[in-house]
């Protein structure tokens, strides 16, 4: 029996070793990599030091050889999300550049919706982050926009883009039925008389067949750029 049990145990320590050896050296880019994931999966509430050394197959102390802390998984989160955004090429032509970016943006964030609230919260942006910004400013200044209208145009249009993916990917329906369900039981309980506008706009508008709350985000950026295009005809004026 002791016999048995002694290879028994062999056995499991060398599966071990070989699991062991088979393993991807571990390194902040491994680490980000499954931060990701997880981020994906399960929520940015998910991705901690102890989860990400369980999913590399190591003790967490051994993952503080590789990074800092939480802090810098979150910093390079930031980064790696920007680094999907697609630059827009330099052109002379803002608006489109602008409107490339916008959703470039908006598409990378709908596939990291944890995203969209992290990226304004870091202290010490990645370089793709800082190319991001770069780039948007670059669209305007290389547009003819002077200093000050440049940083009044991308703060606006990265609060609008930033704004708008935050209520979309928290919208508490997912097709047209439980929207139609969700606003039928919200216009029961409430006189039409005391919400005439909304519950206009409501049947005549968000109700009709086809309507995607997504399909008002190229409107809304249009009216964005053209309050921007208007900014910058009274600073050349």
């Amino acid at each position: 029996m002791r016999t048995a049990i002694a290879k028994k145990g062999t056995r499991h320590v060398a599966r071990r070793s070989a699991e062991a050896a088979s393993r991807a050296p571990v390194s902040k880019d491994r680490a980000l990599e499954h931060a990701v994931a997880v981020a994906d999966a399960e929520g940015i509430e998910a991705v901690t030091m102890r989860r990400l050394a369980r999913e590399l197959g190591v003790e967490a102390a051994s993952l503080y050889h590789h990074v800092s802390g939480k802090d810098e998984i979150l910093d390079g989160l930031v980064d790696i999300v920007s680094a999907e955004i697609e630059l827009p090429s330099p052109s002379d032509e803002w608006r489109p550049a602008i409107r490339q970016r916008a959703h470039s943006t908006r598409a990378v964030l709908r596939r990291h919706p944890w995203a969209v609230a992290l990226m304004a919260s870091r202290t010490t942006p990645g370089p793709a982050t800082l190319r991001l910004l770069e780039a948007g400013i670059r669209c305007f200044r290389a547009g003819g926009f002077p200093v000050q209208p440049a940083a009044h145009a991308i703060s606006a249009v990265d609060s609008y883009v930033h704004g708008f993916v935050l209520q979309e990917v928290n919208l508490p329906f997912r097709d047209e039925a439980e929207l139609a369900a969700m606003t039928g039981a919200i216009m029961d309980q409430f006189p039409a008389e005391d919400f005439p506008f909304l519950f206009e706009l409501t049947v005549e508008h968000v109700l009709q067949p086809g309507y995607s709350y997504g399909n008002e985000f190229d409107v809304g950026l249009e009216v964005v750029l053209d309050g921007v295009a208007t900014r910058l005809e009274r600073a050349e004026s």
